[in-house]
């Protein structure tokens, strides 16, 4: 075992286990082990990690509900912090809704229906955490977390608070300024509109079922592989070159909605990147298209 592990563990830290394999963690069930997965009970175990990190000089990464995540099959070097129970709420002021990293998107979106506030409707179906909503500027049917975000609470890799304003995190399609840098999510601070409850739920539940519909979201898939490039649908640019069904060891294109790639079973991340780099390159050369995937690959190739 790595001494840094055993640090962690006399640090009082939380749950830390060695050497723990990553695909029970994600939704495509896929990933080798990460050298440390540390699971903090407060927010002051989270800051003690995040500065043992940097006095040691150990990479991390925070893991989300494990949604539009690829880990490679060599697993990740470091530590992977997963939010628990200490970031795990919501609370509404008004129209004004504070929720922590750890809350689930979808659950939240029911709780703010159920009080007449609108402005979730998009999330229905979206197996996100809000931290990874946040940081992923998740969206869907023409609308996504910039809307409605006003500020998130982040811990900076030096062990610091900051609050972020909407503006500075720089949001623009599946993006956020925090892909590009060393931050955590630990709350986010959302501004919802007052409406009709039922017409929000009714909202709500038609973007679910036709997620649902036309999504395969009961099989180990990931969610969208690929954003949608400018003046595109990259599933309708898939499925016109013929590949739905396309497979590489288990990895298979979803003959439903050719923008998820199906993990049938025994499927590595070699697997989906040789498919993933398959799809890119038949998009680009029969459609001078450049499809940029919208799931983040981690860990040691």
């Amino acid at each position: 075992m790595l001494p840094w592990i055993t640090e962690l563990e006399a640090a009082n830290v939380g749950t830390v286990l060695a050497n723990e394999p990553m695909a029970p963690h994600t939704y495509w069930k896929i990933g080798g082990p990460a050298d440390a997965l540390v699971i903090p009970e407060t927010k002051e175990q989270l800051v003690s990690i995040v500065r043992l990190a940097k006095e040691k000089q150990i990479p991390w990464f925070v893991l989300g509900k494990g949604s539009n995540l690829l880990v490679t099959d060599k697993g990740i070097r470091g530590i992977v912090i997963k939010l628990s129970d200490a970031l795990d709420y919501a609370r509404f002021e008004d129209n004004i809704v504070y929720a922590g990293a750890a809350f689930s998107l979808i659950k939240l979106a029911i709780l703010a229906n159920k009080r007449g506030l609108s402005g979730l409707e998009f999330a229905g179906g979206i197996p996100a955490s809000i931290g990874g909503a946040v940081f992923m500027n998740a969206g869907a049917h023409g609308s996504e977390m910039s809307r409605i975000l006003k500020q998130a609470e982040v811990l900076q890799d030096n062990g610091e608070w900051a609050i972020l304003q909407n503006e500075e995190l720089q949001y623009s399609y599946r993006h956020s300024i925090l892909q590009e840098r060393s931050a955590i999510v630990t709350e986010a601070v959302l501004e919802l509109v007052p409406g009709d409850p039922k017409k929000i739920t009714e909202a709500y539940a038609v973007n679910r079922e036709r997620r649902l519909k036309t999504q395969p979201l009961s099989l180990a898939v990931a969610g969208s592989v690929f954003r949608n490039p400018p003046g595109h649908y990259a599933a309708q640019l898939i499925e016109a070159s013929g590949l739905k069904g396309k497979r590489v060891g288990g990895a298979e294109i979803s003959t439903l909605h050719a923008n998820f790639i199906i993990n049938t079973g025994q499927a590595t991340a070699e697997d989906v990147l040789t498919l993933i780099d398959h799809i890119q390159k038949v998009i680009g050369q029969k459609y001078d298209v450049k499809l940029v995937p919208e799931v983040l690959v981690v860990g040691e190739r």
